[in-house]
């Protein structure tokens, strides 16, 4: 659904309510401290620049922009079928082989047990997938998947729902990353799985089902990757930054990400993912607890609306986290150790920094007249900004203080964002 800010009359005493209770009973609770630090911005470290541009802004735009189309329908019904066509065309031009036996194809049942997901008849939806196998024999038979969803919410009440962020630009991404290896003169040595899923709109089927009927045992899957709304910001604020979630389960995906950079004038900002629960497809990989990147520059003012158009779309953006996504996989697949889950998350007092750095921006949007908070969500939103600088500043964040900033983060997406 699309989140909306809370209606001031309507929600201020619940908001007020579960904002007490996460603050303790009082806004004053921080810790053994009782000294609240002003609220200022908390300076990010600047991103290391060394992740090498592969895929431009001008190899993206086309894919959304034929995605996001009138033409495309929002890509639901008939309309995902067509989109599914344009992404194995694709997969088929670049040369990669089909996932599915002989077929870039996987039907999707509708969920009816005795319904067949094998012929044309039964299915719902169809997930679009392709490899690119390794060089080494002997981890030819390790592989990392790099995902997106295809699908969107079609035309609703007469209108088209275009759904160019959500997800035209994590099929872009998709698409690029799949030719530029396909075109690479070294290969890596692990094998390279590409799919489109389907169906992501209807409580995540479609990667769900590729996770119970994959095309080989799912334990051979060392690194799942997906990319959902690459193109736009967080609430509109002006946030250079991708969201990157999942590597709290595997330090080597954490890893990862610090050996390969970043590209210039993007910031990599981790947060745990049980921040926001199960959002896209990493959900039934999480389950199965099988190490995951989910990248994605969240909800926006447009999303799941008839305004998420291709000309709203930062491609410059789009490219830099597809190329970093890219450098990732290159990374992955030669890495002499592939990520290892564990259960044992690891606080970081970088979540702390990130939230600090979206309220931050919050409340000058607000205070310039950009921004749309009530009394109480202003309330909120300077508590949180205040406890995070506080945490941030202090170096170390707690299992307890992590447990509320989880609950802090939900509230923040629910009421204000």
């Amino acid at each position: 659904m699309e989140l909306k800010p809370l209606d001031v009359q309507a929600g201020a005493g619940r908001l007020l309510a579960a904002f007490l209770a996460l603050m303790g009973g009082t806004s004053a609770s921080y810790g053994d401290d009782p000294a609240i630090p002003a609220a200022a911005a908390v300076a990010v470290p600047a991103p290391v620049a060394n992740c090498p541009l592969v895929i431009l802004a001008a190899d993206v735009r086309p894919h959304v922009e034929y995605l996001a189309s009138d033409d495309l329908q929002g890509r639901d019904g008939e309309s995902a079928r067509v989109a599914a066509e344009y992404i194995a065309d694709h997969f088929e031009q670049a040369g990669l082989q089909t996932l599915f036996g002989d077929s870039y194809f996987q039907n999707i049942p509708d969920g009816v047990p005795e319904l067949q997901a094998d012929t044309e008849e039964t299915c719902v939806g169809r997930n679009v997938g392709a490899w690119l196998p390794g060089t080494d024999p002997e981890l030819a038979d390790e592989f990392i998947i790099i995902s997106a969803h295809y699908d969107h919410l079609g035309v609703r009440g007469g209108q088209v729902y275009p759904g160019a962020d959500d997800n035209a630009t994590g099929v872009s991404m998709l698409l690029e990353t799949a030719d530029w290896f396909a075109k690479a003169a070294n290969r890596p040595k692990r094998s390279l799985v590409f799919v489109g899923f389907d169906l992501e709109e209807e409580m995540l089927w479609g990667s769900r089902w590729f996770a119970a009927h994959p095309p080989w045992p799912i334990e051979q899957v060392k690194l799942f990757i997906t990319a959902d709304m690459i193109g736009r910001s967080l609430g509109g604020l002006p946030l250079p930054m991708v969201f990157v979630m999942g590597s709290e389960y595997a330090v080597e995906s954490g890893a990862m990400l610090d050996a390969v950079g970043t590209p210039e004038g993007l910031e990599v900002a981790r947060l745990g993912v049980d921040l926001i629960g199960k959002r896209s497809d990493y959900g039934a990989f999480w389950d199965r607890e099988i190490p995951f990147l989910f990248f994605s520059t969240g909800e926006h003012p447009d999303y799941h609306s008839p305004r998420d158009t291709a000309d709203r779309v930062e491609y410059d953006r789009v490219a830099q986290i597809s190329s970093l996504i890219a450098s990732i996989v290159a990374h992955a697949g030669n890495a002499d150790e592939t990520p290892v889950w564990s259960n044992d998350v690891q606080v970081d007092v970088s979540e702390a920094r990130t939230i600090n750095l979206i309220t931050t921006h919050l409340l000058e949007a607000d205070e310039r007249g950009d921004g749309d908070l009530g009394d109480v969500q202003r309330v909120f939103v300077s508590q949180l900004e205040a406890k995070t600088a506080f945490i941030v500043d202090r170096g170390t964040m707690s299992d307890q203080e992590r447990t509320w900033l989880i609950r802090a983060c939900q509230l923040l997406l629910f009421s204000v964002l």
